[in-house]
This record gives C-alpha cells, structure tokens and sequence, in this order.
C-alpha cells in the first residue's frame, strides 16, 4: 500500500504549499489557472480514449454505469457531503465543496490512479502510483491555490478509493487480463474529459454518478465473456 499513502501525502503536501500561495493575491489568476488545468485534463482523458478497440463496451459501460451511478445518487451524496464540509468548515473566502469534489473526481477516475492501483493488488508493482504521486502533488498545488482546502481533504477520499481498487485486484486478479485493465482505463479516460467540461463550464455532467462505469469492463470480461 506505500503507492497509495505516497499518493495521499503528495496531495496533502501540495494541497498546503498551495494554500499558502492562495494567500499571495491569486484570485485575479484563478479563472485562468483553473481553465488551463482543465484543458490539460481534457488532453489527458483524450489519449487515453481515443485507442479503446471496443468501442460498443466503452458505451456500454458508460450508458450500465450512469443508469447505476443514477439509481444509488452517487454524484448527489457526493456534492451533499461538500456541502457539508462548507458548513462545518467554514473557511472564509472558500467554497470548500468545489475543491473537494473536483479535486476527488480528477484523482480518482484516472487511469493513472485506477491502473496504479490494479498493479499493487495483482503484482505488488508501486511505480505507477508513486509517479502519479508527482504529478498529484504538483496539481495539488495549483488546484489548492484556486479552489482552496477542499483540495487537500480530498487526499482522503483518493487514499479509500485507491486502496479499495487494490485490495479488490488481489481477490479478481485472475481476471484482470490485458483486455479487462485496458477497458477500464479508457472508461476512466472518458470521465476524465466529463470533468474537464464540468470546470470549463461547457455542461454539467453528473461524473459522480458514472463512476460504477469503471465495474462493467470487469464484469463483461471476467463473467459474461467466460460464460458464453
């Protein structure tokens, strides 16, 4: 589990040096920094769609995820509980629910994290999540220098989120194949552009409701394909 709590620690550590920048006059920067982070998401979720050989399962998984995600209210709890922080919280000058929801999102539905993870249940292989580390912690800091210390609560979500994934790859491992791990990073690659427009303000995609997109590859592969 050191890939995961690296990972957790790089977004507090980052979170901070951003909430101390925050303090130097950054709002005339905000729409700027916030929009550019946004269009390189976009990039990031772009190659990593673009090569999915099946595309009716990538649909698929979207279309099965969003009717799931819809059902259970997943995006609702999600925003509930960052209103939540707001009003316990209460930091002047913060909207503590932005921060937090976005930053929870980014980190989590990338196939960076989702991959990572996978690769410390099924080998015991942390590269990929102590780069992603990196990166986190280095847009932690702009993310928390304009949307402030909703940012670095939510390291924690990630931290559950990813050390759940790894602890479910060790259990289904026989049936995390080159194919099943592919689908789900280009899923993941999907919602990652979802959020890009979401901070662009071009729509308002309820990404918190596609995350169970990210399960249908697994059970397509490793239960329907098997079984006929």
């Amino acid at each position: 589990m050191a890939g995961n709590f690296a990972n957790f620690f790089a977004i507090i550590i980052g979170s901070a040096i951003g909430l101390f920048l925050k303090n130097f006059n950054m709002e005339k920067y905000n729409d700027t920094i916030i929009k550019g982070m946004a269009l390189c998401v976009m990039v990031l979720g772009i190659q990593g769609a673009i090569d999915e050989p099946n595309v009716l399962l990538m649909i698929m998984s979207i279309a099965i995820g969003g009717l799931l995600g819809g059902i259970i209210g997943i995006d609702e709890k999600l925003n509930d509980f960052g209103s939540f922080l707001d009003r316990k919280l209460n930091f002047k000058g913060s909207k503590v629910s932005k921060g937090f929801v976005t930053a929870t999102l980014i980190y989590c539905v990338g196939a960076m994290g989702i991959l990572g993870a996978l690769d410390i249940g099924i080998s015991g292989d942390h590269q990929k999540l102590f780069a992603k580390s990196i990166l986190d912690g280095v847009s932690a800091i702009a993310f928390a220098s304009t949307m402030g210390v909703g940012v670095l609560l939510s390291a924690f979500p990630v931290l559950i989120y990813q050390g759940l994934i790894t602890i479910f790859a060790v259990f289904i491992k026989d049936f995390l194949t080159f194919d099943v791990i592919h689908s789900i990073s280009n899923v993941g690659s999907v919602l990652i552009m979802g959020i890009s427009f979401n901070v662009l303000g071009i729509t308002k995609i309820k990404i918190g409701d596609l995350l169970p997109a990210i399960l249908i590859p697994v059970i397509y592969y490793g239960f329907i394909i098997n079984l006929f």
